[in-house]
């Protein structure tokens, strides 16, 4: 059948569909199919194919989506990997397809993003590799629900029944052009319904925001928004700007001119107010700049809880905290392997010691006990301004590795971890007094969670001036788990605009400050990162506020989106 044979066979069918009140098959209606002409070839044959291309472009965009973190902080590529992905999902013709292509789309993203548990299970906790691949499978595929159903939920909310909308162009088909479905409003809704899938992921199961979509905005000109709607806001309007990309291309192809400069005027106010935030002083400061020592032991994690590993470490970090005074000294996470009360006594008496003849306020990791059974993954510090030892208990655990959900005890026990059930602490806890400067610590994971940071910080009677984040990544070797936990650690300090103190046992060690700018360590090397950090005071609008601003425009602006919806299907 000759071009314009087809073209004019279709041209009947989509007459014949309308006279029957149906709506033209969105793949060959949209304005992209439109631009590039119908495919040459057995019609059916490439409709049938299109779907597994779809989705084979869909995971690649989610690996493309990875190069934007850490360590690359390639922002701008996130931005290109959402706009390919919005485009994809508004030609999928059905919700169930756009889910589909969402999937896809995480599991390019999270397969090659944290591949890097498949090394704490296998390398170093011994499981057979049978097990450990596919278990970073399965929890691939579990994390790229979110994405999935930001695609399906969005794609429903902007295709009417009887009224295709095409949701990046503002195109009707079928009905009158209607000012809730300009261009415009498609890209808002989908940049809240991916933002909402992304605090689903951080929250459902005690939450796993790993590789967030607002991370890689460290850097960029979305950094500004983190003191007002932190990661998940950022996120928010990542997903918005990356819509009104394939908005204006779109419109620009069907000569829309007034959509083209609404939607690129939309995505340039965005940017440049996001530019105009990021130099404004939301913290001021307090008091002297402080001394810190933030201690590297790069103690080998296959050693580490071996009776050799335990006695090196005690032994080498004792001998870093007393090596030079400083008013406030760092070890990471269980930089001390073992329970408080089974610290050797001359350890103590020598850490003890240091303190008392320098001044010096140490503040290092072991497990604490509160009785034979009742363990805590903690942070202990002595100092001349805390009469008594002080002592912080983690709050967020990790499941699998501080605590097992229920039914999986077989699982852990296939790993030659030290792993069990340890015991939470609130979230109401104090911060360590130093020279008049107040210490929030967290312990490894912690971080990830800056909703529950903000809290501690707007409910302490006196809000620290600055954090420190004591982890332990040498669980997952030389990979890019540092640089990502790092970027973590960045966002966290433009959020509550207060320095971030990184004491790690391989890397990333390293001072943040409220900027977001760094001083580190080399990774994998013995070392001490000595400076001086200034204390910030002031809360913040998300210190004050948290998520929940970003919470109440996102599920009001898809709220009323589903009410219209709802109301447009029963008048259909």
């Amino acid at each position: 059948m000759k071009r314009s044979d087809t073209g004019a066979a279709e041209a009947r069918r989509g007459d014949a569909n309308a006279r029957a009140g149906k709506s033209p098959d969105p793949i060959l209606s949209s304005p992209m199919t439109s631009a590039l002409g119908s495919p040459t070839g057995d019609l059916s044959r490439a409709t049938a194919l299109r779907p597994r291309l779809r989705l084979l472009l869909a995971a690649m965009l989610g690996v493309a989506h990875t190069q934007a973190f850490a360590p690359h902080d390639w922002w701008w590529l996130q931005l290109l990997a959402l706009a390919g992905l919005v485009a994809l999902m508004a030609d999928a013709g059905r919700a169930r397809m756009a889910a589909a292509t969402g999937y896809a789309f995480g599991m390019g993203w999270f397969l090659s993003g944290i591949w890097w548990l498949y090394i704490s299970m296998h390398v170093y906790g011994e499981m057979p590799a049978w097990m450990a691949a596919p278990a970073v499978v399965l929890f691939s595929a579990y994390l790229s629900l979110w994405p999935a159903l930001a695609g399906g939920v969005w794609y429903w909310l902007t295709q009417g029944r009887g009224r295709v909308v095409d949701a990046v162009s503002g195109v009707q088909t079928g009905a009158q052009q209607s000012g809730t479905q300009s261009g415009v409003i498609p890209a808002v809704l989908f940049g809240a319904a991916w933002g909402l899938s992304e605090w689903l992921r951080g929250v459902v199961f005690t939450g796993f925001p790993w590789l967030g979509s607002g991370y890689p905005h460290t850097e960029g000109p979305l950094a500004g928004y983190a003191p007002l709607f932190g990661v998940y806001g950022i996120a928010t309007l990542a997903a918005t700007l990356a819509a009104l990309v394939v908005v204006a291309v779109r419109a620009a192809g069907l000569r829309r001119r007034a959509t083209v400069a609404t939607a690129l005027g939309c995505a340039a106010a965005i940017a440049l107010v996001g530019v105009l935030l990021r130099p404004v002083a939301w913290t001021q400061p307090i008091g002297a700049p402080i001394s810190v020592r933030l201690l590297q032991g790069n103690v080998a994690q296959d050693i580490k809880f071996e009776p050799a590993g335990i006695q090196r470490s005690l032994e080498l970090y004792r001998d870093l905290i007393t090596a030079k005074p400083a008013d406030l000294v760092v070890t990471p996470e269980t930089g001390f392997p073992v329970i408080l009360q089974e610290l050797p006594v001359d350890i103590a008496q020598d850490v003890r010691r240091y303190m008392e003849d320098t001044g010096s306020t140490v503040l290092f990791g072991a497990v604490g006990a509160d009785s034979p059974v009742d363990f805590t993954n903690s942070a202990f510090a002595i100092g001349p301004e805390h009469p008594t030892l002080y002592r912080y208990n983690k709050h967020h655990l990790v499941p699998f590795g501080e605590f097992i959900p229920f039914g999986f005890h077989w699982f852990v026990n296939m790993m030659k971890m030290p792993l069990g059930d340890f015991m939470r602490g609130g979230l109401d806890q104090a911060a360590v007094p130093v020279r008049g400067i107040r210490v929030a610590p967290n312990i490894c994971y912690e971080d990830l969670f800056g909703e529950e940071i903000a809290h501690t910080l707007r409910h302490q009677q006196v809000p620290a001036n600055m954090m420190a984040n004591m982890t332990n990544l040498a669980w997952f070797g030389d990979t890019i788990a540092l640089d990502q936990h790092l970027q973590i650690s960045r966002m966290r300090a433009l959020e509550m605009r207060r320095p971030m103190l990184r004491a790690t046992n391989t890397g990333m060690t390293a001072v943040v400050k409220p900027d977001g700018s760094t001083e580190r360590l080399p990774t994998f090397e013995v070392g001490t990162l000595a400076t001086t950090v200034q204390g910030m005071q002031g809360l913040t609008p998300f210190i004050r506020w948290g998520n929940v601003p970003f919470l109440a425009v996102s599920g009001l602006v898809l709220a009323a989106a589903a009410a219209v919806r709802l109301r447009a299907r029963r008048r259909g």
